[in-house]
């Protein structure tokens, strides 16, 4: 009796094994494809990178080693290197005009690239402290964060910059000494910034330049820095580090909708419209949240990455997200590819 009981336990335990290996396992959304080892970058953070698709091509600010970097996505090797730079913190590609803008924080400054030779053009005075810009395609104006704390001013500006005629046109005057990222509303006029001074989403009218609207976020988390916008569905998406929580707002009103746990240290934020899909990267960590519905949405991914590895881009194109690994410990820095899963 005792052996036939063992023979029987036996044979579930095997037909379960089975099953388990026969059912589908859970899957990250996202895969490493490739890594770009950059064995003479020192150590130091990354800041803001963007993707020229059509060019098969990254670019990416090593904002403490002072150089931006081009990629060549097609062969994943490094092409080129500008090193004419002390602090590069976010770019903007015309494509049109085969140029990139640089914002360097430590010039307070804005060098604009030929993207074939890769030689400097011209320079755009701005203020020291020059960091996070956004671009608004309609206007071809970048809108660019200076002054304020890092230049030991008492207020923060948006300086605005024609890209097409390469000058400053006018400014913002914001009441803070730091602001952070932005997102341009391109079915109307608004502009949306993170006040990380006031813990704030200020919403300013890029025709007028006047404050429309001011949205504390501090009843649910402080140092709000990254930004992504979902226009269709009227969202914007808020990365705060205090503590570290993905917020998303009902962009016509401010009311916060959602307020989910995340990574900490953020500093980018990417949204897939294709894929419902928010990349949400921090020091260790990649966060994946996925937008069932635009009220409600959901962490699917936790992938570990590296000590503040915090910037990244997503690109809807290639789909692919470009993550920069900074130089920390031994471990050398890199930049890791992901491909996007369905």
């Amino acid at each position: 009796m005792w052996l036939r009981k063992i023979l029987i336990l036996a044979c579930v335990a095997g037909i379960a094994g089975i099953a388990s290996i026969a059912a589908p396992q859970d899957k990250s959304p996202v895969e490493l494809v490739q890594s770009i080892a950059l064995p003479d970058l020192h150590d130091g953070d990354f800041d803001h990178l963007i993707v020229d698709a059509r060019g098969n091509r990254l670019f990416a600010c090593a904002e403490e080693n002072s150089k931006v970097l081009v990629f060549d996505l097609a062969a994943n090797k490094l092409i080129h290197t500008m090193d004419d730079l002390k602090a590069p913190h976010s770019l903007l590609y015309r494509a049109d005009l085969k140029e990139l803008f640089v914002v360097d924080g430590d010039l307070g400054e804005v060098k604009i690239y030929d993207t074939t030779s890769y030689q400097l053009k011209q320079s755009i005075k701005l203020r020291e402290g020059a960091d996070s810009s956004v671009y608004d395609p309609a206007t071809k104006y970048l809108y660019v964060v200076d002054g304020g704390k890092e230049a030991k001013l008492p207020n923060v500006f948006l300086s605005i910059v024609d890209t097409t005629t390469a000058k400053k046109i006018g400014e913002i005057k914001i009441d803070s000494i730091s602001a952070e990222a932005m997102a341009v509303e391109k079915s109307g006029p608004r502009l949306f910034v993170n006040v990380r001074g006031n813990n704030t989403v200020e919403v300013y009218d890029r025709k007028t330049r006047a404050l429309l609207a001011t949205w504390p976020v501090s009843q649910e988390s402080k140092n709000p820095t990254a930004m992504a916008f979902d226009e269709a569905h009227h969202r914007l998406f808020i990365g705060t580090r205090e503590p570290a929580k993905l917020l998303v707002l009902n962009s016509d009103t401010g009311k916060i909708l959602a307020s989910l746990p995340a990574v900490a240290a953020v500093d980018d934020l990417a949204f897939s419209a294709k894929q419902n899909r928010i990349y949400y990267s921090g020091s260790e960590f990649l966060d994946v949240f996925e937008q069932n519905d635009p009220d409600h949405y959901e962490q699917v991914g936790h992938i570990p990455t590296s000590f503040r590895a915090h910037t990244g881009v997503f690109s809807e194109e290639l789909n692919r997200y470009y993550l920069g690994i900074p130089k920390h410990e031994g471990k050398g820095a890199e930049i890791r590819i992901y491909g996007a899963r369905q």
